[in-house]
């Protein structure tokens, strides 16, 4: 077995070509380059691949931090990009790809800069206890940490468990080619939720089977369980199930969208295809929480006006809002959903009937939150 022990100031970036079995093991604290513009020539050049690490092929490795809570850290000084809204050649954080039988465990992550575990194309992956702090201490809501994105789950058979995440993108993305991924018993807080895509983006084929996401809390997120697709996409999403979801201080608890867009990319595109990334087998099951749905709600990743999450018609006290295109989704459920407002407003839906084809859990309509048998404790359909 070979060993690699880091410790101290990672000066340029890592990368390691893994071809046996590998331990690497972070012993003590752990820094980038502090000035911005080290990293600027850094990332800029034709040679970077990526990720400040990256870990590519390889069977049976192992990247461990400390089991210290406080020590071993990664320090990234992502404040001082996120107090410049410097949102150019920004290091990825770790590329671990291509691996078979892999173990990411006890990392710990200061202040990324932006994206942080990324599992393109490996397989038989188990991710656990690592720790993600990504939070600005900058009181100006514009010093925010855009795209740290906590774990990109890209490749076959991975399982990912009590890890704790905090950070301003997605707490999990699910990305095109993952196949049975499991995300269990951790925590998220102050993200974008845990996320299918998105997929479909420029007409591509999708292709995502068997997640199942459980026993998760959700800490003022702006979303809890959610699936973006772009429109005009294609392929394919289906056996996806959240399970046991609690939430506190959420925008939206459930959101499914197949009109997803960037807004660095600019407006909404105007889109005649009729194409769209079909959905099927999906299932929010015991959901069980409070939405924030304060009138005045901002969450900082908004740069445009009006914001990029800004749904038309919605009043911020909807429990799921299901925005599907006719004849795309088979199968999609809210089972046994408990969610009260901050206000002590009725709890809200948003679904177009035109656009589903079963039971979905509850009255499809844009209105009051009303049950129906599918949604119902205890009910099997």
């Amino acid at each position: 077995m070979l060993r690699y022990v880091l410790k101290g100031i990672c000066p340029t970036l890592q990368t390691f070509l893994l071809s046996k079995v590998i331990f690497i093991r972070f012993i003590k604290h752990n820094s980038y380059q502090r000035p911005i513009y080290l990293h600027l020539a850094i990332v800029g050049s034709s040679s970077f691949p990526g990720s400040w690490f990256t870990f590519s092929g390889g069977n049976n490795v192992t990247l461990r931090g400390s089991t210290d809570p406080n020590w071993g850290w990664i320090d990234g000084h992502g404040q001082a990009w996120w107090d410049t809204q410097n949102q150019v050649d920004r290091p990825h954080g770790i590329a671990f790809s291509k691996i078979n039988n892999g173990i990411i465990r006890n990392m710990k992550l200061w202040k990324p800069i932006a994206w942080n575990f990324a599992t393109s194309g490996s397989t038989n992956l188990h991710a656990f206890n690592n720790k993600i702090v990504a939070v600005s201490s900058n009181p100006n809501v514009s010093a925010f940490p855009f795209n740290t994105d906590g774990f990109s789950a890209g490749g076959t058979n991975m399982l990912f468990e009590n890890n704790h995440i905090q950070n301003g993108d997605d707490c999990l993305t699910v990305g095109s080619g993952a196949k049975n991924i499991h995300f269990r018993n951790s925590y998220c807080e102050g993200g974008h939720g845990l996320s299918i895509g998105s997929l479909g983006k420029g007409g591509s084929v999708a292709d995502v089977q068997d997640v199942l996401i459980e026993n998760v809390i959700m800490n003022k997120t702006l979303y809890g369980a959610r699936f973006k697709s772009w429109t005009g996409g294609n392929g394919l999403a289906r056996n996806v199930t959240w399970s046991n979801i609690t939430f506190s201080g959420v925008r939206f608890p459930i959101y499914v969208t197949q009109n997803y867009w960037d807004q660095n990319l600019g407006p909404p595109p105007n889109s005649t295809s009729t194409n769209n990334t079909h959905i099927q087998d999906f299932l929010f099951e015991n959901f069980v929480g409070v939405i924030n749905d304060s009138a005045n709600y901002f969450e900082g990743s908004c740069v445009s006006d009006p914001c990029w999450y800004f749904v038309e018609g919605a009043t911020g006290r909807e429990v799921v809002i299901f925005d599907l295109h006719s004849n795309t989704a088979t199968n999609i459920v809210a089972k046994d959903i408990f969610a009260t407002t901050e206000s002590g407003d009725p709890v809200a839906v948003m679904c177009d009937p035109t656009t589903v084809t079963n039971d979905v859990g509850f009255k499809c309509q844009d209105g009051v939150f009303i049950p129906t048998k599918a949604g119902l404790w205890g009910v099997d359909v």
